[in-house]
C-alpha cells in the first residue's frame, strides 16, 4: 500500500509553497487581478495546483533571493500564466 503522505502536501507545505507562489508574482511584478481572471479563474487554480505538487521548493526559494530577475525561473511550472499577466508599469 503506498503512502498518502507522497500524494497529499501537508498543510504546512500547502502554507509554504503558497507563500512561494504569492512572492514569486509579486517579485515578477504580475497582476494579481488579471491572473485571478485569466480563463475565468480556472488558469489560477491550476497553477495553484501546479505550486501545490511542484517539487522544486528550494530551488525557488533560491530563486527568490536573486535581487532583480527578468524573466521567470525556467522550473517554474507557472512561469507562462506569470509573463502573461506582467503588470504594465
Amino acid at each position: 500500500m503506498s503512502s498518502s503522505r507522497l500524494l497529499w502536501p501537508t498543510e504546512e507545505e500547502l502554507n509554504r509553497r503558497y507563500g512561494l507562489m504569492d512572492l514569486m508574482m509579486q517579485k515578477r511584478g504580475v497582476d494579481a487581478d488579471a491572473a485571478r481572471e485569466v480563463d475565468g479563474g480556472l488558469a489560477f487554480l491550476e497553477a495553484r495546483a501546479k505550486c501545490r505538487y511542484c517539487g522544486k521548493e528550494e530551488a525557488c526559494r533560491r530563486w527568490l533571493t536573486v535581487k532583480a530577475p527578468r524573466t521567470s525561473p525556467d522550473f517554474c511550472p507557472n512561469a507562462t500564466l506569470f509573463e502573461a499577466c506582467l503588470t504594465s508599469d
